[in-house]
């Protein structure tokens, strides 16, 4: 019995999306680190070469992923008077922040062997840390509703904290953390922000975990009980892995999840190198380019619900993917062309801003109403299975965006080495047959996994006929 629990369950209303919505911060602050400044930071500041950067965070993004079927089996089957989410959410806070902290702060001296095991080793506990209280509260989002439609309003809250966490942080670091001195006029390249950038950055995350984990305590008492008496049971994880397998539409959006996370991760870590020694952005205009993604997160937040009841979740998706897949590259497509203004035109700012914020509407739109589609998948494997997984569920989508968007940042390293990009850049002094070869490289290989990614999406099966048909039928089930 929970400790806040009452006789009728909680409703499912704005206080409890905010409560939900607000914990992704953490994970939001979490990826922004990781894919805006952890490459520079190594590559450029450190001196580490970039390949060695993404292979360390390849590896540790691959390690991370063997761990998280384990956590969502273990967080289905987790028995305790705080249910089977809350334990490990409240559990995740204070080591995940501390270990993002020292993420940011290596020891001095280290050969560049050294600082390679460092940031391997770092890399892999703030990861696996995190997964903790990422795998359950995911999957608690599946629990505190089974309404087709309040689900994707759920996770569009989630999208919305998780992107503006991470955002308003970029910017603080940018305007106040990373700031320029004699020594160093980028304030990007400036290693003494970034210790100051880690302090914030995991007070921000602890908070935001025990902050989520507090607002939604009131719904234990009313969740679904564990599936198993057992936390972990080998064969059961296997023969759950297997049912949630088996299911078509699981494989469908995994496959699309797919490649979606490689262009994903691929296009965050160019997307510092492209807005430093493309664009030539000061810290300043960077800060304003971001806001390009607050607007996009809040269209997103705002118009998912009315896509999933006018559209449904799959046709929506598709139609989002194919036009992020437009816009994102045309600014790269007319620089090349020579038809986009040049770095020093009053017209590159609101251009980019204007494209960059119709993107991301498209894509995080299509992010949110793709991860209520997995939450859909639970009732349907129930039905087969007789079990609720929610936990495996949204472990198997992490394990496929942590280890393939581990690829695209390698790729990233491998791409900057491909084109003989020069370490320790200067913004301004990179060779342009460099920087068009980098775009030339880069895009083909962006928009492919787009089209790979809408193309494996068509065998999604779930409907909303299909979901609410699934819901009558567990109730038949109940009833009896």
């Amino acid at each position: 019995m929970s400790l806040f629990s009452s006789v009728e369950r909680p409703r499912t209303g704005f206080v409890t999306k905010l409560f939900y919505g607000f914990g992704s911060v953490a994970y939001g602050v979490k990826d922004n680190g990781f894919s805006t400044f952890l490459l520079l930071f190594y590559n450029q500041v450190l001196g580490l070469p970039a390949a060695w950067v993404g292979a360390a965070i390849m590896i540790a993004l691959a390690v991370d992923s063997v761990l998280d079927p384990l956590v969502g089996q273990i967080s289905d089957n987790w028995t305790s008077r705080w249910g089977r989410r809350h334990p490990f959410m409240y559990f995740a806070a204070i080591p995940s922040a501390i270990a993002f902290l020292f993420l940011w702060m290596p020891p001095a001296g280290l050969s560049q062997v050294q600082l390679f095991a460092y940031l391997l080793v770092m890399a892999i506990v703030v990861r696996t840390l995190i997964t903790f209280y990422e795998i359950p509260s995911t999957a608690l989002g599946a629990e505190l509703s089974e309404n087709y439609d309040q689900r994707t309003s759920l996770f569009g809250y989630r999208y919305f904290f998780g992107w503006w966490g991470g955002l308003i942080l970029t910017m603080v670091a940018l305007g106040v953390l990373l700031i320029p001195d004699a020594q160093h006029p980028v304030g990007q390249l400036n290693p003494v922000g970034y210790a100051r950038y880690g302090v914030v950055a995991s007070l921000i995350m602890a908070s935001a975990i025990f902050i989520s984990a507090a607002g939604t305590h009131r719904f234990i008492a009313h969740l679904k009980p564990a599936a198993s008496t057992a936390a972990f049971h080998l064969g059961e994880w296997i023969a759950a892995v297997r049912g949630t397998f088996a299911n078509p539409s699981f494989r469908a959006i995994m496959a699309s999840a797919l490649f979606t996370s490689m262009a994903g991760g691929l296009g965050l870590a160019m997307n510092s190198y492209f807005v430093t020694f493309l664009w030539e952005l000061s810290n300043a205009q960077y800060a304003v380019m971001l806001g390009s993604a607050f607007i996009g997160s809040l269209f997103a937040l705002l118009i998912s619900p009315h896509l999933s009841k006018a559209f449904g979740k799959k046709p929506a998706t598709i139609i989002l993917y194919a036009l992020s897949a437009i816009i994102g590259p045309l600014p790269f497509v007319l620089r090349l062309l020579g038809l986009f203004p040049e770095n020093e035109s009053s017209l590159l700012i609101p251009l980019l801003f204007g494209l960059a914020a119709v993107q991301l509407t498209f894509s995080i739109n299509a992010n949110i109403l793709g991860t209520s589609m997995i939450a859909d998948i639970a009732e349907d494997i129930e039905i087969k299975t007789g079990k609720r997984s929610e936990g495996l569920l949204f472990s198997a989508a992490s394990v496929i965006a942590k280890a393939v968007s581990g690829v695209g940042i390698f790729a990233t390293g491998m791409i900057l080495s491909f084109v003989k990009f020069p370490a320790n850049a200067q913004p301004g002094h990179v060779p342009q047959e460099v920087l068009d070869h980098l775009l030339m490289t880069y895009l083909p290989i962006s928009v492919l996994m787009h089209i790979c990614a809408i193309w494996t999406l068509t065998g999604y099966k779930i409907s909303r006929a299909q979901h609410e048909e699934n819901l009558a039928e567990l109730a038949r089930r109940q009833a009896v």
